[in-house]
């Protein structure tokens, strides 16, 4: 319901932008450099403030700029909505995909200049191709991935490192984030911590003047005089929202390992002041590891399962079916969509058979190395061991002496709803052990690199869950970012960019969520600085 104010104000400026992460921060800079005064609202503390971009590997797309221009918007389209490629029949943003490409093109290659530019400290280097060769102008376009670092000593910078590790030796999202904050704080731009957004503020035509937000239990009125930019992500834990968009279980189906604070604030805020939404059901994700006790508002904390593919390892369904390329859950573009593979429903059992689904793996792996990749004991104070043993002792890694007994634990565990059929979780076990005997995996097809049998005792099983680092569906917005309702009519004022809206609503490339905070974010920035200022 839309709410109209009248009332006096606590605070003045001409741009209001909603959530502090790579989008947020963007905006933010491209409006002040446009000329105006600008408020940055962030509901985490400072000392705890982890956004999804934060928690990243910190790439982003830059194409090269000396790429064909008309072959990186046709790219950037089939990416976006994929209505340039001739087998596409999704449908998505057909009316703004064009705008958008035309957009991403003349932005997208000034990325990694733009980063640099916040910085002279910050070091990018260029790496990768298109991810979708056969895809409209892939090759032309010139397309590449530009990396995030501070330590010149370092060739190949890992997933990410801890918030605490000092500035000159940070990479991946914790140096994206530290370029973009050094950004924020020489321009003086003003960030209010610890203050969440509630509502949209109109005056009597309907036009965005403001935000209601709290702080402390108090509530403050944000005057913006010449808009508001709406950056606060997803809505991994909402989970009202997730049950209302995501298939099957949406509430505790899937699980996601992004920041704990996406619970959908803008996109609700949106909705209520009329905005239309656009395939809210896309997500960036692929097989997540999840354990019961382990929760955020009221919904899973997922643990990204780096070791899900390799050697010694395999991914069974409740029943104890292997069902796809485990390799794919690792392997770029399939990785960014590979929750799919999670989605099948069976119409004769009436059940989604692989949510959740099984990574069971040996000993052989067990102590080869930790699981995941650090991200939850970095950001979720979940403790982890490298060789995993904290995790078997708190329950949430399953553990057997012997395969028989595996099987038994995971039918009576409380997400498998005593679906495992031993006979065919052992079948399953065998027939995988060997392709790998033989060196070459006639089901799948998975790298002969990556096969090793699960022989070794003991044993163990994780379960995992559709999700990954974020949403992707939202508000509905057109080239300029500015907000739009189901008419198509613009929300005067109103404009969206990050996660909230993402321009990627057919497919997606690492470090596309990333690269469209850069571009969409300061399209964002530019316009509501370019609107005129109200009384």
């Amino acid at each position: 319901m839309i709410q109209y104010y009248t009332g006096k104000w606590d605070f003045e400026t001409e741009v209001v932008v909603v959530g502090f992460g790579g989008a947020g921060g963007c905006a933010a800079i491209e409006a002040h450099d446009r000329g105006a005064k600008v408020i940055l609202l962030e509901k985490q503390p400072e000392s705890r403030h982890y956004s999804n971009t934060r928690m990243s590997g910190g790439g982003y797309h830059s194409p090269d700029p000396t790429g064909d221009r008309s072959a990186l918007k046709a790219y950037a389209k089939a990416m976006f909505s994929g209505e340039n490629i001739p087998w596409m029949y999704e449908g998505a943003q057909e009316e703004y995909s064009d705008a958008l490409a035309e957009v991403w093109t003349e932005y997208a290659p000034q990325n990694r200049d733009f980063m640099c530019s916040l910085d002279p400290d910050y070091i990018s280097v260029l790496s990768g191709e298109a991810a979708y060769p056969e895809f409209p102008g892939a090759k032309e376009a010139k397309y590449t991935n530009a990396g995030s670092n501070y330590n010149p000593d370092m060739e190949r910078p890992g997933n990410n490192c801890p918030p605490g590790t000092p500035k000159e030796k940070k990479f991946a999202g914790e140096a994206f984030h530290a370029c973009i904050l050094n950004g924020i704080t020489t321009r003086g731009i003003s960030v209010h911590y610890e203050t969440r957004a509630m509502n949209l503020l109109h005056n009597a035509e309907g036009v965005v003047i403001g935000v209601k937000a709290n702080r402390d239990g108090r509530e403050f009125y944000y005057h913006a005089k010449k808009a508001v930019i709406l950056t606060s992500g997803g809505f991994e834990y909402n989970k009202e929202l997730r049950s209302a968009f995501l298939e099957g279980h949406g509430g505790d189906g899937w699980t996601f390992y992004g920041t704990t604070a996406n619970t959908g604030d803008g996109i609700i805020m949106g909705m209520e002041s009329g905005a239309a939404l656009a395939k809210v059901t896309s997500v960036a994700g692929r097989l997540i590891g999840s354990f019961t006790d382990l929760r955020s508002n009221g919904v899973r904390i997922g643990v990204a399962m780096t070791a899900i593919g390799k050697p010694h390892s395999v991914i069974l369904d409740n029943f104890g079916n292997r069902f796809y390329n485990e390799r794919d859950n690792s392997r770029n573009p399939i990785s960014y969509i590979g929750y799919k593979f999670a989605l099948a429903f069976d119409v004769y059992r009436a059940v989604y058979p692989r949510i959740p689904s099984w990574f069971v793996f040996d000993e052989t792996m067990r102590t080869s190395g930790p699981i995941t990749n650090g991200t939850a004991s970095n950001y979720h104070d979940v403790s982890w061991s490298n060789d995993n043993h904290e995790a078997i002792e708190r329950g949430w890694i399953l553990k057997a002496e012997t395969l028989e007994e595996l099987a038994e634990k995971i039918k009576t565990h409380p997400d498998n709803h005593g679906q495992m059929d031993k006979e065919n979780f052992l079948q399953s076990i065998a027939k995988f052990n060997g392709f790998c005997t033989q060196g070459e995996d006639m089901e799948f097809h998975r790298d002969p690199k990556m096969l090793g049998t699960i022989a070794t005792p003991p044993f163990y099983a994780v379960t995992v869950f559709p999700g990954g680092p974020n949403t992707k569906g939202g508000l509905k917005a057109n080239e300029k970012r500015q907000v739009v309702d189901w008419n198509g009519k613009v929300i005067p004022r109103l404009y969206a960019a990050g996660e909230i809206a993402s321009a990627f609503k057919y497919v997606y490339q690492a470090g596309g969520n990333v690269g469209e905070c850069i571009v969409f974010g300061r399209i964002a920035g530019l316009h509501a600085a370019k609107e005129s200022s109200l009384p």
